[in-house]
């Protein structure tokens, strides 16, 4: 019976005749790129944005899919804020500065908070590598490396796909140059439309 389900409602989406609402975090810590991907995804348009002081929010269509995205900001004292989201969340979408490795410990200790919290339940994490565009941008084994999503073995690295019970997916991008975001997002509305 669920196979029948599911193959009615993909024909749906497909069609454009139903679109599913999701509720998205976009998180990562301070300057990570957040309120520019909301920018370009909003408007289409890639600005110098300010820090964000305050907890925002975006409504957004991406693939059939009604987006509420809640911009929480990432200095110390929103992240306290973060888990009051987490009980009614769908996905989230945890940006990190590829370009600034001197904060790779800060923001892995943030991401295994996310991914260890039981109130999040098994919901889809995309983790974008931002900046690939600036000097002193790691590569993607490495940045898996440092955020804890790859281990290391004789046979190489080997990425991590599951952690906690949560679908996690890295993508390499640049929002500035608007390069592989689009594809992490497209990952991401697939696992909201299962």
């Amino acid at each position: 019976m669920s196979f029948v389900l599911n193959f009615f409602k993909n024909l749906l989406y497909n069609l454009g005749l139903w679109k599913i609402k999701a509720k998205i975090l976009f998180l990562g810590l301070d300057n990570a790129g957040k309120t520019t991907l909301l920018t370009v995804l909003k408007n289409n348009k890639v600005s110098q944005m300010a820090p964000t002081k305050h907890a925002h929010s975006e409504e957004l269509v991406i693939q059939n899919v009604n987006i509420h995205a809640f911009d929480l900001g990432g200095h110390h004292a929103m992240r306290k804020v973060w888990r009051e989201y987490f009980p009614k969340i769908d996905a989230v979408v945890y940006l990190v500065d590829a370009a600034d490795p001197t904060r790779f410990e800060e923001s892995k200790a943030e991401l295994d908070k996310l991914l260890n919290n039981e109130d999040i339940g098994n919901i889809p994490v995309l983790v974008l590598g931002n900046k690939i565009d600036k000097s002193g941008a790691v590569n993607e084994d490495e940045f898996r490396l440092q955020l804890g999503l790859a281990t290391e073995s004789s046979f190489g690295v080997q990425k991590l796909d599951n952690i906690g019970g949560k679908s996690v997916e890295v993508f390499m991008c640049s929002i500035f140059k608007r390069i592989g975001f689009k594809e992490g997002l497209e990952w991401l509305t697939v696992k909201l439309k299962k």
